[in-house]
C-alpha cells in the first residue's frame, strides 16, 4: 500500500516586509518544489503568509504572490498583535485548512529553508516536533550573538524549558498542533510552550544567514522585553528567588540587629550616617525591584482574565479571489 504523503503548510509571519517578500518568495517556492518532486510532501502543500497588521504594502505583495502561484496564500490580521500571535493565527488557519504538518519560519531568509526537507524526514521517522537549531551564528555581530545566547541561558536559569539556540523555526505534526491549541493563555511564548506539549521530538541544525532584505524588527530592547515575557509567562522562579533573597536579607538584618544591640550595651557605638544610608538604599532598591517583578505577574494575570482573542483575521487571499472584488491596500 502506497504511503500517504503529508500535506505541509509553511506558516510565514510578516510585518512590514514589502522589501523582503519579493526576495524570499522564490526561496520558499524552490524548496516547496524540491520537497514535492522528491516525494516528501503532498502536491497540495503550500505556504501561508500571515500579515501582522503591516503599515506598508506587505498585504498587497502577498496578494500578488497568491495571484501568481496557487501554492501560496495569505491572511491578514486586523491590526498588529505581535510575532507570537501571528504564528498562532497562521498555525490555527493551517490546521483548519487540513494540514498534516506545519512548519513555521520567518520571511527574512536568515533561517535556512533547505532545513525544511530534513524536518520532514524527521517527521517521517516518527517525530511530532522538529526544532530548527542554529549551530552557526557567524553572520551575527558579536553583540547580537552575545545577547541572543545570553537570552537562552537566562531563560534556562529562570526555569523556562526552551531549546537552546532555537527561535521559531520548527515543524509540528497535526496532533502536536491539536495539543498546543488546548493551551488557553493569552500571553503567548511559543518557544517555551511547545516543549511542554511533549511527544517525540528531534532537532535539525543549520547555519544562520544574513537577512536578505529590509531591517530587523527585534532590536535589543524589544528582545529584552521578549525575554521578560517568556520568563514571567512560563516560570515562577523569579518570585521564588525574591522569597529566598528576602529570607537571606532578613537573616542578615537579624544578626546586624543583635550586633547593634551588643555594641550599644558595650558603649562602642560609632555615630554616623554612611551605614544607615547604605542600608536604606540597598533595601529600598530590593523592595522596588521585587514590586516590579510581582507587578509583572499581576499584569499577566490581569490580561489573562480578559480572555481576549489572540488573533482577528480581517482578510484571506482566497476569499478575495472568490468574491471577485479584491480590496485595495488599507481596506479591512
Amino acid at each position: 500500500m502506497k504511503r500517504k504523503l503529508p500535506k505541509l503548510t509553511v506558516v510565514v509571519p510578516c510585518y512590514n516586509e514589502e522589501a523582503t517578500l519579493p526576495v524570499s518568495y522564490p526561496l520558499f517556492a524552490d524548496e516547496l518544489g524540491r520537497m514535492t518532486a522528491s516525494g516528501r510532501i503532498a502536491p497540495e502543500s503550500g505556504v501561508l503568509f500571515v500579515d501582522d497588521g503591516s503599515s506598508d504594502a506587505t498585504w498587497q505583495t502577498i496578494c500578488d504572490i497568491a495571484g501568481r502561484d496557487p501554492r501560496f496564500a495569505g491572511i491578514r490580521q486586523s491590526r498588529n498583535r505581535g510575532h507570537q500571535c501571528a504564528l498562532w493565527a497562521g498555525m490555527t488557519e493551517a490546521r483548519a485548512l487540513g494540514c498534516d504538518i506545519a512548519i513555521t519560519i520567518d520571511c527574512d531568509g536568515q533561517d535556512d529553508v533547505h532545513a525544511m526537507s530534513e524536518m520532514v524526514d524527521e517527521y517521517a521517522k516518527g517525530a511530532d516536533v522538529v526544532y530548527g537549531v542554529r549551530n552557526d551564528r557567524s553572520s551575527d555581530t558579536f553583540f547580537k550573538r552575545f545577547t541572543a545566547e545570553s537570552f537562552y541561558r537566562i531563560q534556562a536559569g529562570m526555569g523556562v524549558e526552551a531549546v537552546y539556540n532555537h527561535a521559531d523555526y520548527r515543524l509540528l505534526s497535526a496532533r502536536a498542533l491539536d495539543a498546543l491549541f488546548e493551551y488557553g493563555e493569552t500571553n503567548l511564548y511559543l518557544r517555551g510552550m511547545i516543549p511542554l506539549v511533549g511527544f517525540k521530538s528531534a532537532k535539525v541544525f543549520y547555519s544562520r544567514k544574513e537577512r536578505v532584505a529590509g531591517k530587523s524588527h527585534y532590536p535589543f530592547l524589544k528582545m529584552l522585553g521578549f525575554a521578560a515575557d517568556g520568563i514571567t509567562s512560563l516560570s515562577i522562579k523569579p518570585i521564588r528567588l525574591i522569597t529566598f533573597f528576602g529570607a537571606i536579607v532578613s537573616l542578615l538584618s537579624f544578626f546586624m540587629g543583635v550586633w547593634s544591640l551588643v555594641s550599644w550595651m558595650r558603649g562602642t557605638v560609632v555615630r554616623g550616617w554612611t551605614s544607615e544610608v547604605l542600608c536604606v538604599c540597598f533595601l529600598g532598591g530590593i523592595q522596588l525591584l521585587s514590586l516590579g517583578v510581582i507587578g509583572e505577574y499581576i499584569g499577566k494575570i490581569y490580561l489573562e482574565t480578559k480572555h481576549r482573542p489572540r488573533a482577528i483575521i480581517s482578510d484571506r487571499t482566497w476569499q478575495r479571489e472568490k468574491d471577485g472584488n479584491p480590496q485595495k491596500e488599507g481596506d479591512s
